[in-house]
């Protein structure tokens, strides 16, 4: 490939991210649409290398790749659709997207038999167990890492959000994303958040991977008359009233809020096609904007480079 450079690798047997992953085994689950309200049966496939990740409508017959290009709505979640056959959608992505990706799945086809990827409990938890519960393995190929190289920003009003390189000093043996965000929402329940992370399988898993969606109360009217969030409800969702939390069970982290827009950014930066090595920066991120700043990059070509550091050839 042209312009594939290799990061130095001091230590290859240990190097594993550097290797594709799949499951061991397949796996799935049955759950219900969130703005669908359709119940939808969803399974997850050990795939070869280079296949990448791929979603199949079983009732259509058509294969969409999950790859930033295939985007065509961002308004309430991230759709991907079939490019000869828009008709052909899946919607909400990005919270199976963020556990795949926080735990290193490069390979997996993934076959449901509905327009939307089950809401199950509103985060990527669910998704991180079933993952957990298939496992994983190397494969003999090298990840596709995409270095950034050069910053790359987008915006929207107040919002905004980049790609950065990261420094040296930053660096490891594996490829690393350092995610940095912060929101600012008028309902008092919400307010001013911000989290954090350096994202690894363990960090995700046991960090933000719970974090649930929200909406305030005044939206969810709103959706509904939109025949929209069909499928919501307190089991699935965090809902604001104002300084209120609506959820019996109230908040399962103080900053839940942004936990769960960090969790939103992995699954939607996962769709780069490659694991990406650099620093997300963001300020009242949303699915748009994010899918924005991949298209950016990719439109730069001096924003980023393929790196590689293949253990199998390092070690021989």
């Amino acid at each position: 490939m042209d312009g594939l450079t290799r990061l130095p690798n001091p230590n290859p047997p240990a190097a594993s991210g550097w290797r594709q992953r799949t499951l061991k085994t397949a796996i799935d689950c049955v759950g219900v649409g969130v703005h669908s309200g359709r119940r939808v049966n969803l399974a997850i496939h050990p795939a070869a290398a280079g296949h990448g990740i791929v979603f199949r409508r079983t009732d259509l017959g058509r294969d969409i790749p999950a790859h930033f290009d295939n985007v065509t709505d961002t308004r309430l979640c991230t759709v991907l659709a079939d490019p000869a056959m828009p008709s052909a959608r899946i919607g909400t992505v990005e919270h199976l997207m963020a556990a795949l990706s926080a735990l290193a799945i490069d390979n997996a086809l993934i076959e449901l038999d509905g327009p939307e990827i089950p809401i199950l409990d509103g985060s990527a938890a669910p998704f991180v167990f079933l993952l957990d519960c298939a496992g994983s393995v190397a494969l003999d190929t090298p990840r596709q890492v995409i270095e950034i190289r050069r910053t790359v920003r987008v915006s929207a009003g107040e919002a905004w959000a980049e790609l950065r390189p990261l420094v040296p000093a930053a660096r490891g043996a594996d490829p690393v994303l350092q995610i940095d965000l912060s929101i600012d929402f008028t309902a008092p329940a919400i307010g001013r958040q911000s989290a954090s992370l350096r994202l690894t399988p363990d960090s995700f898993r046991h960090d933000v991977a719970a974090a649930r969606t929200f909406a305030q109360a005044q939206e969810v009217d709103q959706l509904h008359a939109a025949g929209l969030a069909r499928g919501g409800s307190l089991d699935n969702a965090i809902v604001v009233d104002g300084s209120a939390i609506l959820n019996p069970g109230g908040l399962r982290m103080n900053n839940e809020f942004a936990s769960h827009k960090l969790v939103d950014a992995v699954g939607d930066l996962a769709l780069a096609g490659g694991t990406l090595h650099g620093r997300f920066v963001a300020h009242r991120p949303g699915h748009g904007l994010n899918n924005r700043l991949l298209r950016a990059l990719f439109a730069d070509p001096t924003a980023w480079n393929p790196v590689e550091t293949d253990p199998l050839v390092a070690a021989a």
